[in-house]
């Protein structure tokens, strides 16, 4: 098995060839990989035991990415059939290294395809919900040259496979931004892809903001998606049967930030600018110890 200076070499000198093989390869792993792991639509169901590490935003910092993965041992994880390793999107774009990250995210992906799972995040998301500025083109332009669109026409392609949430029932539901306060049941999310732009669903797991001193949601100045209040927390929690939601998509000063009363969590895994975040962090829980929601804050891991 490589270890992380070797994967870090591979992404540093990778050729549009190689990468081109890779997110082949990668696709052919999500599209088979429901045999293997519980998923229903864009939904991935994992076990209520084991543990799970959980990383936010990236945007192409690449030292970043490799302190995380150092600290957690990336290449020396025993990854049983209970052990995840969790990307909640946003891997590239804002950061000069956003090539080399996803290079690096895929790679993880393909060395321990039924450990690893990756989210979609607002900057993978559908054309119409894409995040601007979007300077992934110029990032792959610089490694690839006059190669870069085939490349990015791939890897955007590969964006549309990555899944919107992940559920633990019975004790957290991870994904990149907001809760979607209109979700009746658990196949709201699942089949949010399907469902938009007819339904907010989509558009709110990526893009919206929890907020606090509200009720119900109000107008984002994102543009897109909502700020949303503990009530629809709560809603969203007993709709999936969880206690904690654990998302990335907002820049925080010291890497996460609790909203609501301990019940939502955001992570933001990259530090530095465009930012200007003094820390960056990741969280890793031990589900065998899930009893409440204030259970997460003790399980955040800063740098």
């Amino acid at each position: 098995m490589r270890n992380l200076s070797s994967l870090l070499r591979e992404a540093h000198d990778v050729d549009h060839k190689a990468f081109l093989r890779l997110i082949c390869q990668v696709d052919q792993i999500l599209s088979s990989e429901k045999e293997k792991i519980q998923i229903v639509g864009r939904l991935v169901y994992l076990s209520p035991k084991g543990k799970i590490i959980v990383v936010g935003d990236i945007h192409g910092d690449l030292d970043s990415l490799e302190q995380i993965l150092n600290e957690i041992k990336i290449c020396e994880v025993s990854f049983g059939t209970d052990t995840y390793l969790v990307f909640l999107g946003d891997y590239g774009d804002r950061g000069p290294f956003s090539p080399e990250v996803y290079y690096i995210v895929l790679s993880l992906k393909k060395m321990f395809p039924e450990n690893v799972v990756l989210l979609q995040g607002n900057h993978e998301g559908p054309q119409d919900l894409l995040a601007s500025p979007h300077d992934l083109p110029h990032h792959l332009f610089r490694k690839f040259s006059t190669e870069w669109q085939t490349v990015y026409l791939n890897l955007s392609s590969l964006f549309r496979s990555f899944y919107t949430a992940v559920l633990v029932k019975g004790k957290f539901i991870m994904l990149h931004g907001g809760v979607p306060s209109k979700a009746k049941t658990a196949d709201d999310v699942a089949f949010a892809y399907k469902k938009h732009p007819f339904e907010t669903h989509l558009e709110e797991i990526l893009w919206s903001d929890p907020a606090e001193g509200i009720k119900g949601t109000r107008f984002s100045p994102r543009g897109a998606g909502y700020l949303f209040g503990e009530d629809v927390t709560d809603i969203f929690l007993k709709v999936v049967n969880a206690k904690c939601v654990v998302r990335g998509h907002e820049p925080t000063d010291e890497g996460y930030k609790i909203n609501h009363g301990g019940k939502v969590i955001t992570i933001f895994s990259r530090k530095g600018l465009p930012y200007n975040n003094n820390k960056g962090a990741y969280i890793i829980i031990d589900n065998n110890k899930v009893d409440s929601a204030s259970y997460f804050s003790s399980c955040i891991q800063q740098f």
